[in-house]
């Protein structure tokens, strides 16, 4: 049952909201959520409208007009009527942002998470990092391209277990 927030209505809590952005999936990578993904900067009531304030992987993301949409029918779906979706390039997304949580769930989808420390410019320095496998944990791993199922990852191969994967590059 949806319930239709009116004006009488109690606003939901702003922990309320962030909890129903947690089941927002990003577009690309479903096992993990916008709000795991660290793509949602901020959540706040004006007056009677909701801001939620997104700051898109890149600024060229595909993904980044779908995952709006995404946010706001979640809520709505939630009986929040008023939605108001605000894009923030400044500062940029960095890979920093995403929560533990969200590493182990690409971790657990197969995906190696970024590795902490190390800096990426697109294509740039991928020889430098260490990347485990997400399947065995071994670090005797190579990288086949730079260029990934993504934008945002690279092409990897463990040499323990011979099994290819994505790799979340670092930015």
């Amino acid at each position: 049952m949806v319930t239709v927030m009116t004006a009488t209505a109690a606003k939901p809590s702003i922990d309320d909201i962030w909890r129903w952005l947690e089941a927002v999936p990003d577009p690309e990578i479903p096992v993990i959520s916008v709000v795991d993904l660290g793509i949602v900067r901020d959540v706040s009531w004006e007056e009677d409208a909701l801001v939620v304030t997104v700051t898109p992987t890149y600024s060229g993301c595909p993904a980044t007009a779908v995952i709006a949409l995404e946010i706001e029918n979640a809520l709505r779906d939630r009986g929040i009527e008023n939605v108001t979706i605000k894009s923030r390039l400044s500062p940029a997304w960095t890979t920093r942002w995403i929560s533990a949580a969200g590493r182990e769930k690409l971790k657990s989808y197969g995906i190696a998470p970024p590795v902490e420390g190390a800096a990426c410019a697109g294509a740039l320095r991928l020889n430098d990092v260490t990347v485990s496998c997400p399947r065995c944990g071994s670090s005797d791993t190579e990288c086949v391209s730079p260029f990934g199922s993504t934008p945002c990852k690279a092409s990897y191969r463990c040499k323990a277990c011979l099994e290819p994967f994505d790799y979340f590059k670092s930015f």
